[in-house]
């Protein structure tokens, strides 16, 4: 029997090896029936239609090699000559010399034999999960990793297991899914309902820690020098607990993060701060003892709305966008981790943790089972800074005719107190929608309020006019910013290269433009003895005729200083100049709201049409105009605020134009003590003076040419494109731009058009100026006090002589301060004897030019000792 069916067995191997048939593929039915190498005479044999094997189940499944191989080589143990197999055999019963390696293998050393034993103890610790060992985990312990230990595989199925689609893609997976280590690439394949649920899986928030550690202390500028490693030192060494972090960096190198952190900016968040908490601890290990976490801020987000184009689609996202604060409340504590006491057994119970939709109540103990009472243990309970501030739209952005809209934004931990009242911010944050019981019951119940929750928050100080800049200060300098500064400052004739770029756009008045510079710079505040505050701004009064460009100046100086107010004096009252008590309409207490001069501290205020200001109102700011304070009595309410602000007033003269038979004080409604507090007073009268006037209309002819909106430069460089064209045919094409494109040309032209008007490029004016102002505190040494003296003794005997209006120790001071301002300008140290004499320059001038006719010329010569060669 067992012969028989040996033979069966070598015949369908003949059979095989004659057709060629690989033996993966599967086998038609009946193949050995229909064989005629097995079957002589070609008819199917009864014998060989039985399947005693089961070869039918073989039939069903792709065999496996080893499976077949097996059963090509197998020998009936079972069968009746079974005893045969153990009798001896001296042919057999020795080893093939071929294939003993005795003479390539040495014997083991017993420090090596430990070695194995130890690697395969280590590697049957690791296979112990799998029960036993099978044949197929045998051959593949060859296979070794990095550490010199086997790879664990899954074992292989059976062909007798029902093996589905599923199971074959999970055959060759090594670890659980929920632990396995991501990649960067396979983030993108969200494999999840929502961005939301994806990042929440605890493997995907390991590898976007992973990588955004990564990013945090790999990511390099185009210098090579780490970005956020700088950025880590410095909060370190300013003890704070923000980070900012760039966006379009973030998006450059790790685009897929950059995505999730727009889409689900509450879940990337929290994993940020704790990156950037390891980060930190790797150069100040013990920060934690400082702050318990630090927050990630975000800035330059590439989108911009505006408050009206908030819609559902951006609720739970990162938007960024810009207002004006109206409102603020106080700062308030408000409960993050909540830990209760429980009264009858004493346990702690919690932490929980605090939602903003409702409050966390808990119903019974956990220790004793009890219900209560229950009390917020204060001293363990985790608090953080809140603050509400009302953002409403600037009123630059509001479409015509429209009504400005306003939205609350929520500010938390170190975010407090960041911005004020009339500041124009711009905000990057969460837009969240909060659950109001009003208005609910006005307008039925899913009507949810919505709220801004910030994540950072930028001033817009002055006008941005760089959009490319990371962020928006446009006041911030970099180290080459500032060497070219200080290469500018070397430069003979840098205050006239100062004065002549103030207001390029405006024809002439270079007495004006001078005293518009000396303000925005400014003098040097100085403080007697800790008890007598002298100011260090410039006040100036411009009066003259209408149509002079007076309120264009004003709203120049408004774009260029780093901190301005714009008022008017019809529209200003004494309140809204100064500061104001109001009932704050949340907690009914009576707060103040600073007015005007107080918005504008450390900046200017402006003030157009002065002379239209009541009487009342303009005497509201005598002390701030000299003592730049506001004390405040009202409503139980007695303090005093800074006002430390340069005014520049514009005022038309009495009549609408300017009388110059008569002297100041009757040309316009402004009594002595305020003219007494400006520095300088800008008499403006419009002359009739042919040549002047044909420069002006030429100047003002090309301004309107040179800034029209439809001015299409592409299309100015085809036409002159086509003109230089047929000019190269007329064989007169200039030999000096051969050389150059219609474009570079066009540049070439633009850029001398614009040195002609402003020496200066308006954007480096503005952080000149900015850092002239923080960082340059001139002294006055080494003056010439005698010729001080001199020039205030004259313009005193002067002053009564003419009956002009009186010059007072003030503009004593005035010259001082003017004189540090001109020094600022240089970003010199010390006022040197030059700057002195611009100064005695700049106040004579004044004080001669708002003389009557009748005496101005007799003053010019008098004074003329300290004017003449000081341009």
């Amino acid at each position: 029997m067992a012969d028989n069916r040996r033979r069966r067995r070598e015949n369908d191997e003949d059979s095989d090896s004659d057709n060629e048939i690989p033996p993966s593929s599967p086998q038609p039915l009946g193949r050995a029936a229909y064989d005629t190498v097995s079957s002589p005479i070609g008819a199917p044999d009864s014998d060989l239609l039985e399947n005693p094997e089961g070869e039918d189940d073989e039939i069903q499944d792709d065999p496996d090699l080893d499976e077949l191989e097996e059963q090509m080589n197998e020998v009936d143990l079972m069968g009746d000559d079974m005893y045969g197999d153990y009798e001896a055999d001296p042919e057999r019963d020795r080893y093939d010399e071929t294939h003993v390696d005795d003479a390539e293998q040495q014997e083991l050393s017993l420090a090596d034999r430990r070695r194995i034993d130890a690697q395969l103890n280590q590697r049957d610790r690791l296979l112990k999960d799998g029960a036993y060992m099978d044949d197929d985990d045998a051959a593949d312990a060859t296979q070794l990793d990095e550490m010199g230990l086997p790879i664990q595989r899954r074992r292989r199925r059976r062909q007798y297991e029902d093996v589905d689609a599923d199971d074959d893609l999970l055959d060759d997976m090594e670890i659980d899914p929920l632990t396995e280590e991501l990649t960067l690439e396979s983030l993108s394949n969200v494999k999840a309902n929502s961005y939301a649920e994806w990042i929440t899986q605890p493997n995907v928030s390991r590898t976007i820690a992973r990588e955004l550690k990564s990013f945090l202390l790999e990511y390099t500028d185009e210098t090579g020098r780490s970005v956020y490693g700088a950025r880590i030192r410095t909060l370190g060494e300013t003890n704070s607990e923000s980070l900012e972090v760039n966006y379009r960096h973030l998006a450059e190198s790790k685009a897929i993060l950059a995505l999730f952190l727009a889409k689900c900016p509450s879940e990337m968040l929290k994993i940020f701060d704790l990156v950037a908490m390891e980060a930190t601890e790797l150069h100040y290990p013990d920060y934690a003892r400082i702050h318990s976490e630090i927050h990630v801020r975000i800035s330059d987000f590439p989108t911009i709305h505006s408050l009206r184009e908030l819609r559902e689609a951006n609720l739970n996202t990162l938007v960024r966008v810009t207002g004006v604060v109206t409102r603020r409340t106080g700062v308030f504590p408000q409960l993050k981790y909540v830990k209760f006491n429980c009264l009858k057994c004493g346990s702690i119970l919690g932490p929980f943790f605090q939602d903003s939709n409702e409050e966390i109540r808990i119903s019974f103990c956990t220790n004793c089972r009890s219900k209560g009472p229950f009390t917020v243990n204060g001293e363990k309970t985790v608090y953080r800074n809140y603050q509400r501030i009302t953002l409403q739209e600037a009123p630059g952005t509001v479409p015509a005719g429209r009504l400005p809209r306003h939205r609350e934004v929520i500010l938390l931990a170190d975010l407090v107190d960041i911005s004020k009242p009339g500041e124009e911010v711009e905000v990057t944050g969460i837009y969240k929608n909060n659950y109001d019981g009003n208005l609910n019951a006005k307008n039925g119940f899913p009507v949810f309020a919505t709220i801004l929750e910030a994540n950072s928050i930028k001033r817009r100080e002055g006008n941005a006019l760089n959009d490319d800049e990371e962020g928006l200060d446009v006041f911030s300098w970099t180290e080459e910013e500032e060497r070219e500064f200080r290469k500018m400052s070397r430069d003979r004739g840098i205050i006239d290269k100062i004065i002549s770029s103030m207001a390029p756009s405006i024809f002439g008045h270079r007495d004006i433009k001078t005293a518009i510079a000396c303000s925005l710079f400014g003098g040097v505040p100085k403080n007697v003895n800790g008890k007598h505050a002298i100011r260090g701004d410039i006040n100036i009064l411009l009066l003259g005729d209408p149509g002079t460009a007076k309120s264009q100046i004003l709203k120049y100086a408004e774009k260029t200083a780093h901190r301005a107010v714009f008022t008017t004096g019809q529209g200003a009252s004494a309140v809204g100049l100064t500061a104001s008590v109001r009932k704050d309409p949340i907690t009914k207490e009576w707060t103040l709201e600073g007015g005007a001069l107080v918005l504008a501290d450390k900046g200017i205020c402006l003030i157009d049409e002065f002379d239209k200001m009541n009487d009342q109102d303009r005497t509201s700011i005598h002390e701030a105009m000299e003592q730049q304070s506001i004390s405040i009595s009202k409503a139980g309410i007695v303090t005093s605020l800074q006002a430390r602000c340069s005014i520049l007033a514009a005022a038309n003269p009495n009549g609408g134009r300017y009388n110059s038979t008569l002297p100041l004080a009757q040309n316009v409604n402004l009594t002595e003590p305020i003219l007494s507090r400006f520095d300088v007073l800008c008499v403006v009268r419009d002359f009739v003076d042919e040549e002047s006037d044909e420069r002006l209309a030429a100047f003002v002819v090309d301004s309107h040419i040179r800034s029209h909106p439809e001015n299409d430069p592409d299309e100015l460089d085809r036409q002159r494109g086509e003109d230089g064209d047929a000019m190269k045919d007329d064989g007169n094409e200039d030999e000096g731009y051969e050389h150059l494109t219609a474009r570079q040309r066009r540049l070439q032209r633009q850029r001398k058009k614009e040195e002609e008007v402003s020496p200066i490029p308006q954007e480096l004016l503005i952080k000149y100026i900015h850092y002239a102002r923080t960082k340059i505190l001139p002294k006055l040494h080494q003056m010439d006090m005698n010729k001080v003296s001199r020039v205030y003794a004259d313009l005193r005997r002067e002053s009564i002589s003419t009956g002009s209006f009186p010059i007072t120790v003030r503009h004593l001071e005035s010259i001082l301060r003017i004189a540090e301002s001109f020094a600022k300008m240089r970003l010199s140290e010390f006022v040197s004897s030059w700057d002195l004499d611009r100064a005695i320059k700049v106040v004579v001038d004044s004080f001669v030019d708002a003389q009557k006719i009748s005496v101005r010329r007799q003053l010019q010569r008098s004074f003329a000792i300290y004017t003449l060669g000081h341009h």
